[in-house]
């Protein structure tokens, strides 16, 4: 069958930016940066068929003269021709995926659209749409292959279980739970990047003349705060990969010198970390790494830190997200604000960029943000970012102010945009906000 999987385009919608001092615009934060590790495993699944990827992010970015996304999906049908199409969506790109799917049926209105993704797997009734005529949630690589297979054997789309079909007034759970998939381990499948070489020069993390891409160590969290959608999607289970299945996989992307590991949390198991590092050493294997590591393990661990700079993690994603013990504690984050000055020192003292990522409430004074500012400034990272707590469907967060939520737009959900009603005047909030981005030690943004 031909199968054309469409990566959507990111949301626009950002006020921080919008309403930031000039000096801080260029600071902010405006884009995800990296292949779609997702689409690239749904194609893997179903490499054996005549498949398509097309990343609109990628063409956007490469092109600032493109076509509208309507014009790009009409050309992408006409074109190739497909049986069907599929894409991926997180909450402030669900939209774009429904017109991405509207527009492939208003050019060939044969097609089968299939969604999978993030929002989809929280909240799969909320995807009904006239365009969306199934609906894959959860880890779906395995169960597209199941529809792509009743498809081709002209089987109705019923006989595969766990999925949702589109029957006109909303969508409907068909019988059985699909089969059990070790999408970590067993059955984990090699992403297919040969297609997005294209787009490769857009791949890029900060002033890094290298592309970077994604590579996940870990399915899941094991902590649980309040504002992840990460744990949740796994129902709080946690999945690690094996080392021999990574160290392949390094081997195997010499295109990419950057790798940005795709974990919500990288170092949760410190054995395995320190394997993964000795064989990264051992094999000569010479990247730089990106990754997500929570402070509490840089204070508590240092030793596994300056293994892993010495293997190549150059910079490090760390959530600090607030400077007060009260608000950890009502996001869960099990990890003291003492802990944030400790990390910061394990990171300089291994010569490791920190990005340190602040959220801030809505319902932040004048007093809050000056209070914010003081202690940034004590506690100086070479990047750091500062974005809105916003109540993400299907997190805790989400659920606890459901009724406090004044703005639906889902484009709005991308943690740059206050969707509650905000203490201080709402253009004043998103004002200062930006300002703090200028609180940091580099001269750069990643």
């Amino acid at each position: 069958m031909k199968i054309l999987l469409i990566n959507t385009p990111r949301s626009p919608e950002n006020r921080i930016l919008e309403f930031a001092p000039e000096a801080a615009k260029p600071f902010i934060h405006k884009r995800l940066i990296g292949p779609p590790l997702g689409l690239m495993t749904i194609a893997a699944a179903v490499k054996d068929h005549d498949v398509l990827l097309f990343d609109t992010k990628g063409e956007f970015d490469l092109s600032p003269e493109h076509p509208s996304l309507a014009a790009l999906v009409n050309k992408l049908v006409l074109e190739f021709r497909p049986d069907i199409v599929g894409s991926t969506a997180i909450t402030s790109e669900l939209y774009y995926a429904f017109e991405i799917f509207a527009e492939a049926k208003k050019a060939d209105s044969r097609i089968i659209s299939v969604l999978g993704g993030l929002h989809p797997t929280l909240l799969p009734y909320d995807c009904f749409h006239p365009s969306v005529d199934v609906v894959c949630p959860g880890q779906s690589p395995h169960v597209f292959r199941d529809v792509v297979d009743a498809l081709e054997r002209r089987d109705s789309l019923e006989s595969v279980p766990g999925i949702l079909l589109n029957h006109g007034s909303g969508l409907k759970r068909t019988a059985g739970k699909p089969r059990i998939w070790d999408s970590a381990d067993a059955d984990y499948l090699m992403p297919e990047r040969a297609p997005l070489k294209k787009w490769i020069s857009t791949y890029k993390v900060g002033g890094s003349p290298d592309p970077s891409t994604y590579v996940y160590t870990s399915l899941g969290c094991p902590y649980k705060c309040t504002f992840c959608s990460i744990w949740p999607q796994f129902k709080g289970k946690y999945y690690q990969r094996t080392i021999d299945s990574l160290i392949t996989e390094l081997h195997s992307i010499p295109d990419y010198p950057v790798v940005r590991f795709a974990d919500a949390n990288t170092v949760v198991d410190l054995g395995f970390m320190e394997s993964l590092f000795d064989r990264i050493l051992d094999e000569g294997i010479h990247k730089t790494f990106i990754m997500d590591i929570r402070a509490d393990v840089a204070a508590m661990h240092p030793g596994i830190i300056s293994k892993m700079a010495k293997g190549g993690l150059k910079v490090v994603i760390c959530g600090f997200e607030s400077y007060r013990d009260e608000d950890l504690k009502k996001y869960r984050k099990d990890s003291p604000a003492s802990d944030i000055a400790k990390a910061i020192k394990v990171f300089h003292d291994n010569d490791i960029m920190i990005r340190g990522n602040y959220v801030i409430p809505n319902d932040y004074s004048g007093d809050d943000f000056n209070a914010l500012e003081d202690y940034s400034a004590s506690n100086p990272v070479v990047y750091a970012g500062y974005t809105i707590l916003t109540p993400m469907p299907g997190t805790v967060f989400y659920s606890q102010v459901k009724k406090q939520i004044t703005d639906h737009d889902y484009l709005k959900y991308n943690f740059f945009n206050s969707v509650m009603k905000t203490t201080l005047p709402y253009e004043k909030f998103h004002e200062r906000v930006g300002s703090l981005w200028l609180i940091k030690k580099g001269k750069d943004v990643i």
